[in-house]
């Protein structure tokens, strides 16, 4: 649970966590930046923020706090998870919580990347970032006033409403928006397109190669064609082995012929 606990609150990026710090500065970073785009890709990440907080609380209630739904058995049957489990759970909570704020200024405005990755000095938005850093804390001092931090409030107060306030509220929300539900469930079709074009286009094009690269030239014209030669030049051959000995002799004759008509005619 608490372990959990606070894998979700670094991954919201809540202000103080490892997630924090690595969220915070894209979207910092994504901010500054002039490219074509940006702005959209800004309100797509901002945008996220909230999401990601909603989804995080919404599965960590329906674990923790929702509805049972086991039966009895398996019910009687619950323990708390072995030493194999708990402790890597516990070492990885640890940096989780800890690392973001020890990382940051080396591997954000350090020289542990230099020569490793070049930015365009025009493009240089963690330069401008390095600016108005002023140390780990207050970065996340500066974090709990930012338009982020409200959002993944805003993330979790819908999550605590909707599963632990009014559980019976997403059922009929999702009863009002069915087409919007399904489109979501369905991932936005990208499976089924996936298969359609993906999935279907590698199969023709498989048979394509199968019928006309695999049976129609390799066994078609070099297996079998090699073949049908063989034996076509065999079948010609065969006529003149007629087995008798005067018939050897007239083509030897011939074979002597010709021979001396070269050497004369050199």
């Amino acid at each position: 649970w608490i372990t959990f606990l606070l894998g979700t609150l670094a991954l919201i990026g809540t202000p103080g966590f490892a997630g924090f710090y690595s969220k915070d500065s894209i979207l910092e970073a994504v901010h500054y930046s002039t490219i074509p785009g940006a702005g959209f890709a800004y309100f797509a990440v901002i945008i996220g923020v909230f999401v990601t907080s909603f989804y995080s609380f919404r599965l960590y209630f329906l674990v923790f706090h929702g509805k049972e739904r086991m039966d009895h058995h398996t019910k009687e049957h619950l323990h708390e998870t072995p030493a194999v489990v708990t402790v890597p759970l516990i070492l990885l909570a640890i940096p989780s919580v800890v690392i973001g704020a020890m990382a940051i200024e080396p591997l954000l405005f350090g020289d542990v990347f230099k020569g490793i990755i070049a930015v365009a000095p025009a493009h240089d938005v963690l330069k401008q970032l390095g600016e108005h850093f002023h140390g780990a804390f207050n970065f996340a001092l500066h974090g709990v006033t930012g338009l982020p931090f409200i959002l993944v409030l805003a993330g979790f107060g819908s999550a605590f409403y909707l599963y632990m306030v009014k559980p019976e509220l997403p059922g009929l929300i999702q009863q009002k928006v069915t087409v919007l539900y399904d489109i979501m469930v369905r991932k936005y079709l990208f499976d089924e397109i996936y298969q359609l074009v993906f999935m279907r286009g590698s199969q023709s094009l498989g048979k394509v190669m199968w019928k006309y690269g695999d049976a129609g030239l390799i066994d078609g014209l070099m297996v079998n064609g090699t073949a049908r030669l063989v034996g076509w030049f065999a079948a010609i051959t065969r006529q003149v082995q007629t087995g008798y000995l005067y018939t050897y002799a007239f083509a030897m004759i011939i074979g002597l012929l010709i021979l001396l008509t070269w050497f004369v005619a050199r």
